[in-house]
């Protein structure tokens, strides 16, 4: 067992504090190649990583990078280094503990290239650079441990992969490498550690005490359809003025910021409340942060920039406005209340419409049951490899064999065939068949049996463009003045596009006046009291996972439900007395007239993403059959159709070969393959981001890519690229594959029910927003019949 050193015991003694059995457990196992540990959320997990390194390192290191943390956010990597700075300054180690991120200054991350810390805390991007120098042997040569904090949200983005790859290098050039992974949130710690690496053990804590979660009651029910919770400020803030600090949050920026003007305005009593969401200005979040640390806010409406383990301590509640959509996530943002160990978080849940109610619930009894939700992930996704081929080529000649063998270590590349890793070597080296005679995509040789940039001066233009996340084009916030202006945030292009001078918006909780756009910045100025235009935030926006459609559709298989509000069960219960309520293994469709339309519900429960792609598959097929339709709308749960004919069999919409052949032919030419193809296409390093230090604005990179996808699609249909979008799309916008899954577990048993009108559980659908027009025969029709009665009117029919 790896032993803790005097001064580092003394200073806990003095402290009160005691190891837990996990932490005890990491020291014991300080020498194993690879470790899982799952522990809650203030468990002291991270201090349980580190606590091997700090018994290895001692009171007086010798030179040299010891241990490399890695996080998701900037922000986390921060608050551990305060954190970890307490014990080892108390203590008297003379241990150097320093950060680098994006935020890093160039000098900062020369020194430390030359004269590495013992500790350094850095993110996936920042360490993929860092092995692109060429220095990058000496740097890590005696590197002995990597802890990756928080691994679960790395796990399910590009990112993951990234680092993974990134830690097979790692290995390569330190072979006494350990790695440490830390999670609070895990569904399959066995798939975790297999993404971690081969060996990977799992240590499994204590997991503490159930939280105290709750539906929070109020006095007004929720609305029938919409988002943003502002129906229960009044209630909210009830709860604001009985706690010390209560974190808000919301499931996308634009919700957070339309509810923080609300509960703005009805914040009478004044309470210090603040905003935090990733489009902010970092001055803006650090502002926030450093009061939240401080003690000086009573509340914080916030987004996922929040979710992860930054230990705010006074946090004593949690609010979550909308359906969670994952339970994990619902899970992580509960732990941000009472954040210590054996301390019972608590937290309320508010349903933003009338649907979402019973979705809490099933959240609620998932929570209870320690059930947690987790989409199997895929195969490692080739352009993040073509862009480590890239970055290897920067730091030093590679040759091909080895570098398969490293990249195969890699959890997510452990089944990459070696035909697959030559594509993406020939990809990266010459940009593919329709492209290798274009000068700019030969970017690597083959020189004595080693690979090798063809122009050592590209690594600049590598370097600048390394990362996984794709931001959607946003413009910088700044309010109008001299030296640029104060920095609020940024907005999507697409919306800043639609502002005249005069327009106004929210952003950071205030309203701003449009001035005009100056280069790539959106100029403003402060306009209290005037009602604003929302602001297109770039967040994420959520589909419900699996194991919570699976838990709503056994809710609504009880016979009174009990746990759900009287206005939510009478609801259902006229449901289930006009209609039918879904069931788990049956396909429930309604057909019935209103206004002059026929329409078809179709509950598929599938997600967001795949209801809206049903969608466009069953108009497509209906447009076959001659039933004419003209619109659809699409929810988590369900799609509404209608058109001018109604549908007598719903057999033959659903037939799964014809729904990929209408798959097939629908992603063609899509605009979701372009901004896919886009994507993936920056990832891989075929369109850059920036050159020479500037950055491209989204049109230009659109236009690029939008040449480049057609390109290929006419000269070189089989080209790389064009497969790992069709993989993507597929993927992540499209999400077929709950269509399928959603088929199989029907097994055909499609229940088509003719009614007299609208149902109670489709009346809500009619009010949600982005109804989507199908433009083909039924439009036609309409045309027609509207030109004979103009006709008729006129005498000349």
């Amino acid at each position: 067992m790896t032993q803790l050193t005097a001064p580092l015991t003394d200073w806990f003694d003095a402290q009160g504090w005691a190891l837990h059995p996990h932490q005890t457990a990491m020291l014991d196992r300080a020498q194993a190649t690879s470790t899982l540990l799952i522990a809650p959320t203030g468990g002291g997990k991270t201090l349980a990583g580190f606590l091997p390194t700090l018994a290895e390192l001692g009171p007086k290191p010798g030179p040299g990078l010891h241990t490399l943390y890695i996080s998701p956010l900037k922000a986390l990597s921060a608050d551990i280094r305060r954190n970890l700075r307490r014990p080892v300054e108390g203590a008297g180690l003379a241990i150097r503990i320093e950060d680098r991120s994006g935020d890093t200054t160039y000098t900062q991350r020369r020194r430390q290239r030359a004269d590495p810390p013992h500790i350094l805390l850095t993110t996936p991007e920042s360490l993929a650079l860092l092995l692109s120098y060429e220095d990058a042997p000496r740097i890590f040569a005696g590197l002995q441990r990597v802890i990756v904090d928080e691994i679960h949200a790395l796990a399910e983005s590009k990112r993951g992969d990234q680092l993974m790859l990134g830690l097979a290098r790692l290995a390569t050039l330190a072979p006494d490498l350990r790695r440490v992974g830390l999670s609070a949130t895990v569904e399959d710690p066995p798939a975790l550690a297999r993404f971690l690496g081969a060996g990977t053990q799992v240590l499994q804590a204590d997991p503490g005490p159930e939280p105290d979660i709750a539906m929070l009651l109020t006095e007004t029910a929720p609305p029938w359809a919409g988002g943003g919770g502002r129906y229960a400020i009044p209630a909210i803030l009830e709860q604001v003025k009985h706690h010390r600090t209560t974190l808000i949050f919301h499931n996308t920026r634009a919700q957070a910021e339309l509810f923080f003007h609300d509960l703005w305005l009805a914040n009478t009593d004044d309470l210090p409340i603040g905003i935090h969401h990733g489009s902010l200005s970092r001055e803006a979040r650090e502002r926030v942060e450093q009061a939240m640390a401080a003690g000086q806010l009573r509340a914080v409406v916030c987004t996922g920039s929040l979710d992860l383990g930054i230990d705010w301590g006074d946090v004593d509640l949690v609010i979550q406005v909308g359906a969670p959509k994952n339970v994990k996530r619902l899970v992580q943002r509960i732990g941000r209340a009472n954040h210590r160990y054996n301390t019972p978080s608590k937290a309320l849940l508010v349903p933003a419409n009338r649907w979402e109610v019973v979705e809490c619930q099933a959240a609620l009894e998932a929570v209870r049951a320690r059930d947690l939700d987790g989409e199997p992930r895929g195969p490692g996704p080739r352009d993040v490899l073509c862009q480590h081929i890239l970055a290897t080529a920067c730091a030093a000649p590679f040759d091909a064999d080895a570098l398969y063998a490293e990249v195969i270590t890699a959890g997510p590349y452990t089944h990459l065939t070696r035909p697959e890793f030559d594509a993406c070597l020939d990809f990266a080296a010459t940009g593919g068949y329709a492209l290798r005679a274009y000068d700019r995509w030969q970017r690597l040789m083959l020189r004595g049996g080693r690979w090798q940039l063809r122009d050592p001066r590209s690594a600049a233009v590598i370097r600048q463009n390394l990362g996984t996340i794709i931001d959607t084009e946003t413009l910088k916030v700044r309010l109008k003045g001299r030296m640029g202006g104060l920095p609020l945030g940024e907005v999507e292009e697409a919306f800043a596009a639609t502002l005249t001078q005069g327009d106004t918006f929210l952003i950071g909780g205030q309203v701003v006046r449009y001035e005009g756009l100056n280069e790539l910045t959106v100029e403003v100025t402060r306009q209290p009291g005037r009602d604003p235009k929302v602001a297109v935030f770039n967040g994420t926006k959520f589909a419900t996972s699996t194991l919570l459609g699976d838990r709503i559709l056994a809710i609504l298989q009880q016979s009174g439900w009990p746990e759900l509000p009287l206005h939510t069960a009478r609801w259902l219960g006229l449901q289930r007395d006009v209609s039918r309520l879904p069931e788990p293994g049956r396909l429930l469709c309604e057909s019935f007239p209103y206004e002059g339309r026929e329409h078809l519900c179709v509950y598929g429960f599938a997600g967001r993403n795949a209801q809206q792609t049903l969608g466009l598959l069953l108009t497509k097929r209906m447009e076959d059959l001659g039933l004419g339709p003209l619109g659809f709308v699409a929810t988590d749960y369900a799609t509404l159709i209608w058109g001018l004919d109604p549908v007598l069999d719903a057999a033959p919409l659903f037939d799964p070969a014809t729904l990929r052949d209408g798959l097939e032919h629908w992603l063609g030419g899509n605009a979701v393959m372009k901004r896919t193809f886009r994507s993936s296409a920056i990832i891989a390093g075929l369109i850059e981001r920036q050159h020479q230090g500037r950055r491209k604005s989204g049109r230009q990179a659109t236009f690029s890519s939008d040449i480049l996808y057609d390109t290929l699609r006419r000269f070189d249909p089989d080209h790389l690229m064009l497969a790992i979008t069709r993989e993507e799309a597929m993927r992540g916008l499209v999400d077929f594959a709950r269509i399928e899954e959603m088929l199989a577990r029907v097994g055909g048993r499609i229940d088509l029910l003719r009614l007299r009108s609208v149902t109670p559980l489709a009346a809500p659908l009619f009010l949600e927003p982005g109804r989507i027009p199908v433009q083909g025969e039924g439009r036609d029709r309409l045309a027609e019949a509207a030109a004979a009665r103009l006709m008729a009117e006129a005498g000349l029919a």
